[in-house]
């Protein structure tokens, strides 16, 4: 019954899931609809929204490319090709590769969302290479269900913002002193859903595996390693590029920069230290700057897809939160729908669905906090709910609805090279299973 379901998924996803692009061409004017008939706003206005918002993520999207570029290019050094090999060694079936690639992948991304994202689907594409009959389909979607974790993890954005005194100015002034991150990350109710997720999801992903008249065998041409190239220093020019000298001075200042972030900084594992640690790590494993710099080109490939959807997601973004005449949003209208029907029982509930809601048109976690913040966390302290469980809400709710939003596995999908549609049917059910679970978490804690 379980795999009917899942077939079925796969075969409604692949059969009315468009192009990502397209998708995010549809729900801008979804949302233009819907600003239309829950804000009165006018046509116009929306367009202004639109338009004001359409560069607002330029500096993420740089960062989401070299998520995808440095990581990429990191993981065709030799080194950690053998580390990946070690760890693919150990599937010796289709149902183990699955099992442990999104074991992996959910540890990695609650260690940091961004390291998590491309480690899954590095593993995952290690797994097709060594596994015979496993469907490479659902290996790239259990690479990529590690991001439904992310948010509760170590680099969960919400619990880490509010738990210094300068990141509680988007509370609506319901929080005047910090929120500990033994409230929120390492609370009894965090811990409880994460470990859930971690030990049901691969037996979840071995029960979505087809039959093998069903399973879709990776295509050869993607897992084909580029040829290694010979590298002449005959000339001034190529001779400074192979330079040893040049490599270790390069290399030794990009580690010295990381072990000063972390003596100063402690373990912050912000987007812009994992892409520096993804660079430098990169750098000192080709040995050379010539090796390193070819990496990047071929990596940059895959980068395509992020360059022409982000825009279209900060507009959307600049639509869901700009205000009309009254001052409310149509992410607010959303929320306050949600808050009205609530009770001090089932309002971290609420709020965790319509954070998952939110997620579709805003699928950034600073932006969610943005929008959400001000609205849910004055409502429930007014009820009674401890404000570390509200934004927990919020944070899992923005990680939950990753799971059929194509935003975040673009640099997954660049890395695989598939379409959204070739995964998203698996991540249909990941979304189901685990929002069954965090639902849980919320009402029994």
């Amino acid at each position: 019954m379980f795999k009917k379901f899942t077939n079925a998924c796969v075969t409604l996803v692949n059969k009315y899931l468009p192009d990502p692009f397209l998708f995010a061409v549809i729900l801008t004017f979804i949302v233009v609809l819907l600003g239309l008939v829950l804000t009165g706003q006018g046509p116009m206005d929306m367009v202004k929204h639109w338009g004001n918002g359409f560069w607002a993520l330029l500096a993420f999207s740089m960062q989401m490319v070299l998520v995808l570029v440095t990581g990429s290019a990191m993981a065709q050094a030799p080194a950690v090709k053998k580390v990946l090999q070690t760890i693919g060694s150990t599937a010796k079936s289709p149902a183990s590769a699955v099992m442990i690639t999104v074991f992996v992948a959910l540890v990695a991304c609650w260690i940091n969302w961004g390291f998590g994202l491309i480690i899954g689907a590095l593993l995952a594409k290690e797994m097709a290479r060594q596994v015979k009959g496993v469907d490479y389909r659902l290996l790239i979607a259990a690479g990529y269900s590690g991001m439904v974790v992310w948010h509760g993890g170590l680099s969960g954005s919400i619990p880490l913002t509010i738990s210094s005194a300068a990141g509680l100015a988007a509370t609506g002034g319901a929080l005047t002193e910090a929120v500990p991150t033994s409230l929120t990350i390492f609370s009894l109710q965090n811990i409880a859903i994460t470990v859930a997720i971690l030990i049901i999801m691969p037996f979840v992903v071995k029960a979505m595996h087809p039959e093998a008249d069903k399973t879709v065998v990776v295509d050869p041409k993607l897992l084909l390693e580029p040829e290694q190239k010979k590298y002449l220093a005959k000339t001034p020019a190529e001779k400074m590029e192979n330079s040893k000298i040049l490599w270790g001075l390069v290399t030794l200042m990009g580690f010295a920069y990381i072990v000063f972030h972390f003596m100063t900084k402690g373990f912050d594992l912000n987007l812009n230290i994992v892409n520096f640690i993804f660079m430098f790590t990169g750098i000192l494993l080709h040995g050379t700057l010539r090796r390193y710099i070819d990496a990047v080109i071929e990596a940059a490939k895959g980068a395509s897809g992020i360059v022409l959807q982000f825009p279209f997601y900060a507009g959307i973004m600049g639509m869901m939160t700009g205000l009309n005449a009254e001052g409310a949003s149509l992410a607010g209208v959303i929320s306050n729908g949600f808050v009205s029907i609530s009770t001090a029982t089932t309002f971290p509930l609420f709020t965790f669905l319509s954070a998952g809601i939110v997620n579709f048109f805003v699928p950034s976690g600073g932006g969610q906090w943005a929008v959400q913040g001000p609205i849910m966390m004055p409502a429930g302290l007014e009820l009674g709910v401890a404000p570390a469980k509200t934004a927990m809400a919020i944070a899992w709710g923005d990680a939950w609805t990753n799971m059929i939003q194509p935003f975040w596995a673009l640099p997954a999908l660049g890395i695989a090279g598939l379409g959204a549609r070739d995964i998203m049917g698996y991540c249909v059910i990941t979304l189901i299973v685990t929002g069954l679970i965090v639902s849980a978490g919320f009402l029994i804690f």
